[in-house]
This record gives C-alpha cells, structure tokens and sequence, in this order.
C-alpha cells in the first residue's frame, strides 16, 4: 500500500512539472486547430456566423486562385526542401572532418543569412533585383545583355523566389548536418578505410544512413516552414505577376485580413494542416518504423 502511494506521489509530482507545458499546448495549439476546424464550416461577417456546412471548401476547389496557389505551395515545398537537404549533405559531408577552425567559418558562413531577419533579405533581394534601379539588371546591362524583369515575369518569378527561400534557410540544415556527422563513431570510416571504401562509399553506405534521423527532422521543419512562406511573397511580388507567386499562407492573408472572409481562411488552413500531414507523414512513418 505504501508502495503504491509513492509511485501515486512520484507520478503525480511528474504531471504537476508538465501542466504549465501542456496548458499553453493546449491553448495555444491544440485549441486553434479546433477553433480553425470549426469556423472552417462557417460564412463570418462582422456581426454573426451562419453554418454553412462545407460550402466554403466548395467554393475554394471552384477559385482558381486557390488552385492555383495551391500548385504553388506544392513545388515551393518540394523544390526548396529537396535543394536543402541535397546541398546541405554535400557540404556538411565535404567539411565535417577538416580542421575545427575551417569548419567553424563554414558553419558561420552559412548560418548568417539565418540569422538575418526575412524582412531584410527580402528587401536587400528587392534592390539587387528591381528592374529600374536594381544591381543585377545593372550589371547585365553595361554587360549588353538582355535586361530580364525576374520578380515581373510569371516563368522567372517562382525560381527566383525558390533561390532566394533556399538560400536563406539552408545554413540551419547544415549546422545541424555537421553536429550530426561530428557524432559519428569513427570507428566505422577506419574500418571502411582498411576494407578499401573510397570517399563515395563511406558517405553513401555510413555517412547517409547514420543521420537520417536529422534529415527527417531536416525535412519535416521545411515543409511547415515553407506551407508558411509569406514574407518574402509580401515583399518582393504581392502574389503576382497574374497570381504567379501566390501560395496558400499568402492567399489565407488576403482572405482573413482583405476580404474579410475568415471562413474561407479558416477552410484554408485547415487544409494546410491537412498537406502538413500528408508531406509529413511517410518521414514520420519510416523513423517510428526504424524505432
């Protein structure tokens, strides 16, 4: 009886440690996705809800708009998260083992557009691309070469907003690719090196499979920051040219903040949500299955 009072006790001094965490979880996560849901099946003007059912998810499947963004959405989470993990494996692959010093000035190289605010790239990005006064549209013409405006064009203005996303955000990657490669046993490439493995092979065959937990967690931290991409959408394009640039953070904006239409933002979200999972949910799946 003792016995089962202190293990009552113990577990309960554990739930009162967590009950602020999980408190703020649940109203500050668990609770909007719930309100999300809910409004989601409600036409909202400022004085009254009315339930509409799922006529606002009707309605987005019908805007192309929305279509068209979601297409957006879906080749920005695909093109700049492969281009992460690819170049940031090739990198941190490339310098993990060099001198502490070298590896330090790789990692804070790359690591300083992270910590520059996305408002400040986006404007530097803004100047070097601004088709009348802009630094690289300067530089190709005294080149004599054909001025291109890349934010203004709708079949140069996703590429240039995938670099610059790409760009910015890749060095947390390779940070956490080289802290991941460092923990390595070295044990393992000394005993490939003696059975004749080059340099291809050790990465391949060790170095890749010992840090797929870090590439999953890689993976899915960019699909839920890139489905939040706006920033950059607001600054540098506006959605446009035509609709070219928009994604679905941006057209849940318009619709929330513009139209005052919170339940088709409310519907929008909740479908977010819904690609989150789905992208997510193989990356999850294969480590759970490896544990």
């Amino acid at each position: 009886m003792k016995m089962n009072r202190h293990v009552l006790k113990e577990n309960l001094t554990g739930y009162l440690f967590i009950a602020p965490q999980l408190l703020l979880f649940l109203i500050f996560l668990v609770y909007p996705i719930i309100e999300g849901i809910r409004l989601s099946l409600y036409r909202i003007n400022y004085t009254n809800q009315v339930f509409v059912g799922f006529e606002n998810y009707q309605q987005l499947f019908q805007d192309p708009v929305f279509i068209k963004s979601t297409l957006n959405t879906v080749l920005f989470v695909v093109f700049i998260v492969a281009l992460t993990v690819i170049f940031a494996l090739f990198v941190s692959a490339a310098v993990f083992d060099k001198n502490a010093k070298y590896v330090s000035f790789i990692r804070g190289s790359y690591y300083i557009p992270v910590m520059v605010s996305m408002v400040v790239m986006s404007m530097v990005w803004s100047f070097l691309l601004n088709p009348a006064n802009g630094l690289i549209p300067y530089v190709a013409k005294q080149m004599e070469l054909s001025s291109v405006n890349f934010l203004g064009n709708p079949k140069t203005v996703l590429p240039v907003i995938i670099f610059i996303t790409f760009a910015t955000n890749v060095g947390q990657a390779i940070i956490l690719y080289i802290a991941s490669m460092i923990g390595v046993p070295k044990d393992l490439f000394e005993a490939a090196e003696v059975d004749g493995a080059n340099k291809l092979t050790i990465i391949f065959k060790i170095l890749i499979p010992m840090v797929k937990p870090t590439t999953v967690y890689i993976i899915i931290m960019n699909i839920i920051a890139v489905l939040k991409i706006f920033v950059v959408i607001q600054l540098l394009t506006g959605g446009g040219p035509n609709n070219a640039s928009t994604t679905l953070m941006y057209f849940l904006y318009n619709n929330a903040f513009k139209y005052n239409q919170l339940g088709v933002a409310s519907a929008v979200g909740v479908i977010m949500f819904l690609i989150t999972l789905v992208l997510s949910f193989p990356q999850l799946r294969s480590m759970f299955k490896k544990n």
